[in-house]
C-alpha cells in the first residue's frame, strides 16, 4: 500500500523533481566555475598614500601648501561686505526670485551675494511684485 502511494507520487511529481534538482546542479557548476576564476585572478591590494608632510610648514600641513597672501583675503572683502549690507536692509531678496525675507531670516542667509536685492520696507518689495516668505517672521 505505501509502495503504491509512493510510486504514485513519484510518477505524478517526477518532472519537477528532475527539474529541481537540474536547477540545482547548474547552480553549484557556475558557483564553482566563478569561484574557480576569481582564484586565478591575481590583483594588488588597495594602498591609500597619504601626501608628504613638511616640517617648516608645520605638523599636519603639506609641503606643497601655499602661504596666504593679501590678494587672498581681499577676494573675499566682498562677501563680508554684501553680509553687511544684508543686515542694513530691512527686507532682501534674490533677483532670480520672486518672494523676500527678512535678513535674519535662513532663507536670506542662502542668496548668493551676486543676486541680493534690499528692500528699505516691505511696501517697496510688494510694489515690485514680491510676495513675503511665509517661512520666517
Amino acid at each position: 500500500m505505501v509502495m503504491l502511494n509512493l510510486s504514485e507520487f513519484w510518477v505524478k511529481y517526477e518532472y519537477k523533481f528532475v527539474l529541481a534538482i537540474g536547477f540545482i546542479l547548474i547552480a553549484a557548476i557556475s558557483f564553482e566555475f566563478g569561484y574557480t576564476q576569481g582564484k586565478n585572478l591575481k590583483s594588488s591590494p588597495i594602498v591609500i598614500e597619504k601626501p608628504a608632510v613638511g616640517s617648516e610648514n608645520g605638523p599636519g600641513c603639506p609641503v606643497s601648501a601655499k602661504p596666504v597672501s593679501d590678494t587672498d583675503i581681499t577676494k573675499k572683502a566682498p562677501v563680508e561686505a554684501d553680509l553687511a549690507s544684508l543686515k542694513k536692509c530691512a527686507y532682501v531678496g534674490s533677483k532670480n526670485s520672486d518672494k523676500f525675507y527678512p535678513p535674519s531670516c535662513s532663507y536670506a542667509k542662502r542668496i548668493k551675494p551676486e543676486n541680493l536685492v534690499c528692500f528699505t520696507t516691505a511696501q517697496e518689495a510688494l510694489a515690485q511684485g514680491r510676495t513675503e516668505s511665509t517661512g520666517c517672521k
